[in-house]
């Protein structure tokens, strides 16, 4: 096959020992034709600056301030001059031959929309985090990872069609973008990856699962597996999905859901484990939706 140019887009939130790993592992890829750009969202504790010194290569562009995921990520799709952009979490390490399979799949089937690699555990390499996402329920608005937790014992050795694509390393032709608009910034943390991949699909495209691709990911280096910050911005985030993406008699339904049901169990186990650090966060992220009920901001959507 030809080899078109890849963008590949990571951000960097202080952790840049961690960038400068997965930048390692790019180094080691059998792709010819990449560029890489590397978005520092405006990191408070650690210089990015040892990025540029060890990987000269890599386009470091470094944001006045921290535009979250999807905004760091929208700054270097608006640099990235490939046919293809590679969203790329910096605390991922990459297979020697993961782009080429990825690059042609899409090459051959101009129907797809976006694909995604199978991704491990970086700890426990053995173990599968996604081969595969189910379709969302429209009133809990949660959905399951295929094969998350589970030992890879080759059962998902084969390409297939999946409702969501990763955000940890998601592949999508930049003419996809350019039709369906940027990642929506009002997320800043969290779901901004499935509503980018909700618009794709309404936009006509297919999303896969790419089996031999292969990607190893840290997991929440920068948030923290447990932490406060996680719990606000999951939650807070969930519910933006809900409001961007339901309508008609299945929102009014799942709003009850949420009000009369979800809110009240989740803060009260928060209580009841004593966990008050996060019942706090959790109140705050449904009090931001109390705050922000009529604003704009939810339904904006950054144009190319």
């Amino acid at each position: 096959m030809d080899f078109p140019l890849v963008s590949i887009i990571s951000i960097n939130y202080d952790h840049p020992e961690v960038t400068c790993q997965l930048l390692a592992s790019l180094r080691k890829i059998s792709y010819p034709n990449i560029e890489i750009i590397v978005v520092d969202n405006a990191s408070p504790n650690d210089d990015p600056a040892c990025i540029k010194e060890q990987y000269p290569e890599v386009t470091l562009l470094r944001s006045k301030e921290n535009l979250g995921f999807a905004g760091g990520n929208n700054l270097g799709i608006r640099l990235a001059t490939g046919k293809y952009i590679l969203l790329l979490n910096n605390d991922t390490e990459v297979d020697p031959g993961f782009l080429e399979p990825m690059v042609l799949k899409l090459e051959t089937n101009p129907r797809i929309g976006a694909v995604s690699p199978k991704i491990k555990y970086y700890h426990t390499p053995g173990t599968l985090q996604f081969s595969g996402i189910t379709e969302f329920n429209p009133y809990t608005i949660r959905n399951r990872s295929l094969g998350l937790g589970v030992r890879d014992t080759g059962q998902f050795e084969e390409d297939a069609l999946t409702s969501y694509c990763h955000g940890a390393a998601m592949m999508i032709p930049i003419k996809v973008i350019k039709k369906v608009g940027l990642m929506a910034e009002c997320y800043f943390l969290y779901y901004e990856e499935h509503d980018f991949g909700a618009r794709i699909r309404r936009a006509g495209y297919q999303m896969w699962y790419v089996h031999n691709s292969l990607v190893y990911h840290k997991e929440s280096v920068s948030t923290g597996k447990l932490s406060p910050l996680k719990t606000y911005y999951m939650n807070r985030s969930r519910l933006i999905f809900l409001r961007r993406n339901i309508s008609g008699v299945t929102f009014v339904i799942a709003a009850l859901y949420q009000l009369l049901i979800a809110m009240p169990k989740n803060a009260l186990l928060f209580l009841l484990r004593g966990s008050f650090d996060h019942f706090r966060a959790y109140r705050n992220a449904v009090s931001w939706h109390m705050t922000h009920m009529f604003s704009r901001e939810i339904h904006e959507q950054p144009t190319f």
